[in-house]
């Protein structure tokens, strides 16, 4: 793809934005702009880039990942046909040295340069579906809710052991407990209703559930994470190097070596539930017991072997989908050659 004339850097806040616009060989064109952050203001920066002469088709327009700040901002452009990369912060940190002055302006201005440096890496941002955005929203709402009735659980725990009762706030917490748990409930009905209308997530997740120790929720989190991928949606190496489960070796020379482990980067839900998964098959599933036990009788750390059926059931999430075949449960691989 031939590269850009014009790169446009935004730094977002809550209440504006600020706008810097450069061209290469690198140089800063014009003056930093700066909008108020809501749709009036974007109205105005379409204006003002036109003003400056900056045409769709030769421009891509880079901002840091703010969540709900530039979210409104991103798919106004994106609405009206502007490629739009949306990077990590700590990218664009790390790729200018920290000395000068730290404001708007000069963000604005280091996230444009960083967008013309690094254009070849920039991935695009492409809005979701409505459905795949409204069951993300579900499964961060479902989590808050999960861990507020962990809390509350906990806090009932103690007060029980407690020698002076206090049954007024042990009822309150139980209340809480329930009612949350109530809406835990009520949000999955809501995911699977979502599900249930459109037959290719539909037919996603009976795949996907077909799996062993796969339930509801880690096979939604999956298909949210498929669907959105950039990539291969089904390369299981690439999907568990985001997910974070995927082991790295850490060494250098002959005095810095430690065992390989994962980074512990990505959807720590996605790893959570992966996890659990796990647990449930190392008791559960007979191929994954035996696994476990000849692992351990090998002096393998448990941790480890964990992470290893982890791996494997994330493998087999991949191949069902990429294949569009339910789990079977005696499948055997075989060798073509041997045939």
């Amino acid at each position: 793809m031939k590269k850009p004339k014009y790169f446009v850097g935004i730094d977002i806040s809550s209440a504006d934005f600020a706008v810097s616009v450069g061209t290469e060989p690198w140089k800063i064109v014009g003056k930093t702009a700066t909008f108020d952050n809501h749709p009036d203001g974007y109205e105005a920066l379409l204006a003002w880039l036109r003003q400056q002469g900056i045409q769709v088709k030769e421009t891509v327009v880079c901002m840091e990942a703010t969540g709900v700040y530039g979210e409104g901002l991103a798919y106004h452009l994106s609405a009206h046909e502007f490629r739009v990369a949306i990077e990590a912060p700590l990218k664009v940190k790390r790729a200018f040295m920290p000395y000068g002055h730290k404001n708007d302006r000069v963000d604005s201005r280091q996230i444009a340069e960083y967008s013309c440096r690094f254009y070849d890496e920039l991935r695009f941002w492409q809005p979701r579906e409505e459905i795949l955005e409204q069951i993300k929203v579900l499964l961060s709402t479902r989590e808050h809710f999960t861990r507020q009735k962990s809390m509350h659980r906990n806090a009932l725990k103690a007060l029980k052991r407690k020698i002076v009762a206090t049954p007024f706030a042990e009822n309150l917490h139980q209340q809480s407990i329930e009612r949350i748990q109530k809406s835990i409930q009520q949000i999955d009905d809501e995911i699977q209703r979502l599900i249930d209308q459109d037959p290719k997530y539909r037919q996603l997740i009976s795949l996907l559930t077909s799996i062993p120790c796969v339930g509801f929720l880690l096979a939604t989190n999956i298909l949210l994470i498929m669907e959105t991928s950039p990539k291969d949606p089904t390369n299981y190496k690439q999907l568990a190097a985001y997910i974070g489960i995927c082991p790295y070796e850490y060494q250098s020379g002959t005095s810095v070596f430690r065992p390989a482990s994962d980074r512990h980067h990505g959807p720590g839900q996605v790893r959570k539930l992966l996890y659990l998964a796990a647990l449930s098959a190392r008791t559960h599933h007979p191929q994954f017991k035996h696994y476990f036990l000849r692992k351990k009788a090998e002096g393998k750390p448990g941790n480890l072997i964990l992470n290893n059926i982890a791996n494997k059931l994330l493998r087999i999430m991949c191949a069902v989908v990429r294949t569009q075949t339910p789990y079977i449960p005696n499948y055997r691989s075989v060798n073509p050659t041997l045939l």
